[in-house]
């Protein structure tokens, strides 16, 4: 494995809506740049940046019509030459998005592939005959809602597509579109890139046979279709993994890494699956502790006792573009328990990914029903908040205009009034604001070998307690995730205290939402 990765913290940035240079109301590569100072400041080693290729926007960038190409909206290939030039040199390594398992409808390839049986890219999608009563191949449902399959009236076949009608799926079991997509992989490392992150990498092939999924034994009607089976065929085939070498070998040959995201029934288990060895990615996340309700010592250990004797290595986040932001989720927005949740996230075996915003506790974004732009909440309203609210602007001067993301009078997503409150230039006159506790914990990881890249060591404890271990260095960490004081059962005598919240003097008491990181 690249020998960075193991230390290094992840900064995602998502460029819609970080800061905008132009004017126009949607965050662009120019201003990702203009504020790759600030994000090296925090202490992070790393970005990724969600999709800014050529695109519909049908979904806002994960429906790709030019893997190669960056969307006008939001600047030009000099545009990201230089952002991965002024990265570089802060110190920063560069990780953009890859969306394979389907392209946008507008796609090229797509276009070839629908216009016949028998054009040179008939099989670069999955096309399937209609049942004898016109009724699509099978029973799988897509995740944006409604049934999988699209009739197209060219080849007067189905075309899957496991999101919206706009997204085909590519038939990646096709040994020219794995070629294709390595291509196009290969473009972006010869531009400098660091790695990939790859979305939701185990979709990348689906079940040989079209088989039915089978039904799920429900209590109560889910509120979404495809909720209702087991995806057993729509998804983590055993030949994914052999594309995935593929991947590995590219990325190897480069010093660069491949992290896959995993939406998957069993997400711990294949998570691990996915990056068991030297053919594998080098790590993946899976939507595991990004769905959780209520961060429990149960749930954390359950998180890091999966990867004991492992040959991979995992990466964690609390949110991300896809799901309620954990200050709201697990923190109802208090900035004593949202400091607790991040020095859990930097203290757990593996690598830590941020998210932009949540480094300043923004609560969930407020994006009223006419506002919204996801398709996948405004099919699903009201139930559910959807993805907006995770989308909305970055705040980066409490009193400006559009707390300074934009000098649009408004921009693509509206800017919530609790945001610009909790702006970066009123946190950074702050030493008790989330960010400035954001930038010591990080430069505290930076510090200690254990917490970077240490061994797991579980206690013995009705409190979420562990060790890191490195060497000889042993580091403790301690977290109050409960409404009452708790006195802690300390393995050794403490050296010294790298990192406190809600302490007593003596170390010995943590009060309700503490944490302590100590040396021993």
């Amino acid at each position: 494995m690249s020998d960075w990765l193991r230390s290094a913290v992840f900064y995602q940035i998502y460029p819609r809506s970080f800061r905008d240079s132009d004017g126009d109301g949607v965050g662009d590569l120019k201003g990702v740049t203009d504020k790759l100072d600030y994000v090296a400041k925090l202490g992070v080693d790393a970005i990724w940046l969600s999709p800014f290729f050529r695109s519909p926007m049908k979904d806002y960038g994960y429906d790709v019509s030019d893997y190669r190409g960056v969307d006008p909206l939001f600047g030009s290939l000099a545009d990201i030459d230089a952002l991965v030039a002024r990265a570089h040199a802060l110190g920063l390594k560069v990780m953009i998005d890859q969306v394979w398992s389907h392209s946008s409808d507008q796609h090229p390839w797509f276009a070839e592939s629908r216009s016949s049986r028998d054009n040179q890219k008939a099989d670069w999608y999955v096309w399937a005959d209609a049942k004898p009563d016109g009724a699509p191949p099978n029973n799988w449902q897509a995740m944006f809602g409604g049934g999988a399959w699209t009739w197209d009236a060219r080849r007067r076949q189905y075309y899957l597509h496991n999101f919206l009608p706009e997204q085909p799926d590519l038939n990646i079991r096709n040994r020219d579109v794995q070629d294709a997509l390595l291509d196009s992989a290969r473009f972006w490392l010869e531009r400098g890139v660091d790695g990939f992150r790859f979305d939701v990498v185990n979709f990348f092939i689906h079940d040989a046979q079209l088989r039915d999924n089978p039904a799920l034994a429900l209590n109560k009607t889910p509120p979404r279709p495809h909720q209702f089976q087991r995806q057993l065929y729509t998804r983590t085939q055993p030949e994914t993994l052999d594309f995935i070498a593929r991947i590995r070998a590219l990325t190897d040959e480069y010093g660069a890494v491949s992290l896959g995201e995993i939406e998957d029934e069993e997400p711990l288990k294949v998570q691990r699956e996915y990056t068991d060895g030297p053919a594998r990615l080098h790590t993946a996340y899976s939507f595991y502790l990004l769905r959780q309700r209520a961060l429990t010592p149960q749930v954390v250990r359950e998180a890091l006792s999966g990867w004991e004797g492992a040959k991979g290595w995992p990466a964690w986040s609390l949110s991300n573009h896809d799901v309620i932001r954990f200050p709201t989720r697990l923190a109802g927005d208090d900035p004593a328990r949202i400091k607790q949740m991040l020095a859990i996230l930097f203290s757990l075996r593996g690598t830590p990914f941020l998210y932009q915003g949540d480094e300043l506790g923004l609560p969930h974004g407020d994006v009223p029903f006419e506002r919204l732009r996801d398709p996948e909440a405004i099919a699903f309203w009201p139930h559910g908040v959807g993805r907006d609210g995770a989308r909305t602007p970055m705040p980066w001067v409490r009193d400006a205009m559009m707390a300074d993301f934009t000098s649009a009078g408004d921009a693509w997503l509206p800017l919530d009034a609790r945001h610009a409150s909790l702006a970066v230039d009123w946190q950074e006159g702050d030493p008790h604001s989330v960010l400035a506790f954001t930038r010591n914990a990080l430069a505290t990881r930076r510090g200690s070998a254990a917490l970077r890249e240490g061994e797991y060591v579980a206690l013995d404890t009705d409190y979420l307690a562990y060790e890191r271990r490195h060497g000889g260095e042993r580091v403790f960490c301690a977290y109050n995730l409960s409404e009452a004081p708790i006195s802690l059962n300390l393995p050794a005598p403490i050296k010294s205290v790298l990192l406190g919240l809600g302490v007593s003097d003596d170390s010995a008491t943590l009060l309700p939402h503490g944490a302590l990181w100590a040396a021993l």
